[in-house]
């Protein structure tokens, strides 16, 4: 088979490797895992590796991944991660069967979509314990539970939590038992167990692992550190784990030795930004079939590391390979590792090939 570039190599036994270490740390506390496939967009071949990796469920961000999941017939439930939007909730209902909330009023709209198709739908309480994205703010929590605990067709099943997402800040045991006390008044309050408190995502790994993370928080949203490995608070490699899970690959359309400093007059680039650039001399440099549209490329670490990523525009991806450690040609593939950021850009854009690689 014929494999064009740009192409995205996806290598899922390493990723079910992955999950099977991450997972097992969870459930040796007694939680489950919801494994999240958003940054592949659900890619097939991610989601069975979850699934043989130990996953108890399967979230996603976006409502199309999860028709896509639906459709096939997955055996885990699945999870909306976003919040939903109040217009989509019959769709929600139709492909999730739980969802993070953290108003009254789209609960209202999802339960009005489960009596009409029939079916009960699983809610989260979402509380911000200080990182300033989605969730009611916890004196707001007891109004909430206790509303959506009287609309028909919805079971709330828990509280949760998001951290280290837009303010960076860190799982602790001091928020993760704020989270315990707010659900331990819902309960007072309603009557329900919440049995489910779902304590974030990959950054609440090391307050697990150290052992710190209080019994009572039973439930992660894991995506980041099983799929590249990566400790999320600083992106070291994570204990058990690879990093070699995806690998982009590119194809030089030209080399040539240029300066590395522009001549002329500058102003602004193409996306509005004033560059600086650093006098290296002439360099032999090398244009790859790849661009800002495809990837960010402040994100992508090349395998040789004698390559470096100077800079790129819309559809060309411009390497200095003065110093690579092979002779670099035209036509060439040349290979790099991609961050988080680098990899969401990947999967999303329609133009980069995704390849699965098999042992």
């Amino acid at each position: 088979m014929y494999f064009r570039t740009p192409r995205l190599e996806i290598h899922p036994e390493r990723i079910t490797a992955n999950a099977q270490s991450v997972i097992k740390a969870c459930h040796d506390h007694g939680a489950t895992v919801a494994c999240v496939t958003k940054v592949t967009c659900a890619h097939p071949a991610v989601v069975h590796a979850f699934e043989l990796g130990g996953a108890d469920m399967i979230a996603d961000s976006r409502i199309l991944n999860l028709m896509s999941m639906a459709n096939t017939g997955i055996p885990l439930p699945l999870m909306l991660l976003r919040i939903p939007a109040p217009s989509r909730a019959a769709d929600v209902v139709r492909c999730a069967d739980v969802t993070l909330n953290s108003s009254l009023q789209t609960i209202q709209l999802l339960s009005e979509a489960a009596q009409f198709l029939h079916k009960r739908h699983q809610v989260i309480v979402m509380v911000d314990v200080g990182d300033l994205r989605e969730g009611v703010w916890p004196d707001g929590a007891i109004g909430v539970v206790k509303g959506a605990s009287l609309l028909p067709g919805i079971d709330v099943i828990g509280l949760g939590c998001n951290l280290a997402c837009y303010g960076g800040v860190i799982p602790s045991i001091e928020n993760m038992n704020e989270l315990i006390e707010i659900r331990n008044a819902c309960r007072k309050e309603t009557g329900l167990e919440l049995a489910t408190l779902s304590g974030g995502n990959s950054s609440s790994l090391p307050l697990l692992t150290a052992g710190q993370m209080p019994k009572e928080i039973n439930h992660f949203r894991l995506g980041e550190a099983i799929l590249l490995g990566r400790n999320v608070l600083d992106r070291s490699p994570w204990p058990g784990t690879r990093q070699d899970t995806f690998k982009l690959v590119a194809e030089v359309v030209e080399i040539a030795r240029k300066p590395s400093v522009p001549i002329g007059d500058r102003g602004q680039n193409a996306f509005g930004e004033t560059c600086e650039f650093e006098d290296r001399g002439i360099r032999l440099r090398a244009i790859c079939n790849l661009g800002r549209q495809d990837v960010a490329i402040d994100g992508i670490a090349p395998e040789d590391e004698g390559i470096l990523v100077v800079g790129g525009s819309s559809d060309h991806l411009i390497l200095d390979v003065e110093e690579a450690h092979q002779t670099v040609k035209l036509g060439q593939e040349i290979a790099f590792y991609p961050n988080y950021a680098a990899l969401l850009a990947l999967s999303t854009s329609p133009y980069v090939q995704k390849v699965v690689v098999r042992g």
